[in-house]
């Protein structure tokens, strides 16, 4: 299976399949509310501003698997992000990353990209997909989407 074989459910109960974004560049990354990065999200709306009408996409998949910094129902977290950070770019329900739960889509992100080990290691881990659907990089948290914009420069 590749990329554009998987499903998600948006923060508004829809179903929508990867292939939506075929010929996008796309950038998934784990959310919390309540993290150190969590003001990450202003960086990832600012890419998303700058660059949607070349072809970017930003998917945030908020996780409460690290310290419980995403207790929140999805509504919340909606809310929250909308509100604090201005977060146009589409929300999915909240899932989990790691372990036998996780969503078939970041077990297949782990599985295309992972360094010495493959579990995501906290919030605000990324990865970047290609516009035909390759998991092209992966970041760790303490990278800055700032610090990835050439990544997506090149690739868009």
């Amino acid at each position: 299976m590749g990329f554009y074989d998987y499903k998600a459910v948006k923060m508004n109960g829809q179903e929508v399949s990867m292939e939506e974004y075929k010929g996008k560049v796309v950038l998934i990354v784990n959310t919390a509310s309540k993290c150190g990065f969590t003001p990450q999200l202003k960086g990832l709306q600012e890419l998303y501003d700058k660059y949607h009408e070349q072809g970017l996409e930003i998917l945030g998949f908020p996780c409460n698997q690290f310290a419980n910094q995403d207790p929140g129902d999805n509504s919340e977290i909606s809310e929250f992000c909308s509100l604090n950070y201005g977060v146009t770019f589409t929300m999915f329900e909240k899932i989990d990353v790691n372990g036998d739960n996780a969503h078939p889509l970041y077990k297949f992100l782990k599985e295309e990209k992972h360094g010495l080990m493959k579990a995501i290691k906290w919030n605000f881990e990324k990865f970047l997909i290609d516009k035909e659907g390759n998991v092209v990089e992966r970041f760790g948290s303490t990278k800055t989407p700032e610090k990835i914009e050439d990544d997506i420069k090149k690739l868009l």
